[in-house]
């Protein structure tokens, strides 16, 4: 029995399925983590998600900022954007079964001492409050008023965090921090506009897992979101977004070995070594 994480798949699916095969990974035995942003950009969404559905026995995902575009659209509550891939999920046959067991995923999963969530956390956090805050945005996505969150889910503010926050505000700080964060100010405040790579980090501002005094610092955190960032194992963190909707490839960790396994992007480019 092993246990591998894939990063973000972004329906990415023949890549996703030559990984697997890759891995020979065992359906009856083995078990599979991924990232969060199953879904869009890509070029098959639709077979993505019905396959993570379908084994969801064995494969757990963790909800990322693509996936809460695609609830938030498909409930009437967000538009499609350019270059958005998700029109065949939005008239599929067996559409509310798909969306309604996705607004069941988490935003967050612990096993021993690993962590995993699609874009980072707040250093001031501990594992158990990470956890707790992730626990009630799910409660509210997954309950009778998500059309709510959803209608309220877009937006940048509030940028930092305090105990105090209440209501939406509190519920998209959470989601802003765990599925679009990459770097912050010295005082914990998100930056939304930075995209780009770790050297390119402005004078002032830091990756979210460079900030001093991590409270989540006993646990090793794995994430995605960040494929400018790309492969990178440092300090108890893991990104495993290596890019394979833009021409990288898409990865694999075998959580028990620690080996990396790669299958190039079928869109192109240069394999991620």
């Amino acid at each position: 029995m092993a246990h591998y994480v894939i990063g973000d798949v972004q329906g990415c699916f023949d890549e996703l399925q030559l990984l697997l095969k890759k891995i020979d990974f065992n359906y009856g035995c083995d078990t599979l983590w991924l990232t969060g942003d199953i879904v869009n950009r890509g070029p098959k969404s639709l077979a993505t998600i019905r396959f993570v559905m379908l084994h969801d026995d064995c494969i757990q995902t963790v909800l990322g900022n693509h996936d809460l575009h695609l609830l938030a659209v498909a409930f009437g509550e967000g538009r499609v954007r350019k270059g958005d891939t998700i029109d065949d999920i939005l008239q599929a046959i067996d559409k509310k079964i798909l969306l309604d067991w996705l607004r069941r995923q988490p935003l967050m999963i612990r096993k021993d001492k690993y962590l995993l969530v699609h874009a980072g956390l707040l250093p001031q956090w501990s594992a158990n409050e990470a956890l707790s805050l992730a626990s009630d945005v799910e409660i509210a996505i997954s309950g009778s008023a998500y059309r709510k969150v959803f209608a309220n889910m877009y937006g940048n503010k509030p940028a930092r965090y305090r105990p105090e926050l209440q209501g939406m505000d509190r519920l998209r700080l959470i989601m802003n921090v765990m599925t679009r964060m990459r770097i912050i100010t010295d005082r914990n405040k998100l930056d939304f506009d930075f995209k780009s790579t770790y050297e390119d980090i402005p004078e002032g501002l830091c990756a979210w897992f460079d900030a001093k005094n991590r409270r989540h610092i006993d646990h090793t955190v794995i994430f995605g979101h960040w494929s400018a960032l790309g492969l990178y194992q440092k300090n108890n963190v893991i990104c495993l977004d290596t890019g394979a909707l833009w021409g990288g490839a898409l990865t694999a960790l075998n959580l028990d070995s620690g080996e990396i396994i790669q299958v190039p992007s079928l869109n192109g480019g240069i394999p991620l070594k």
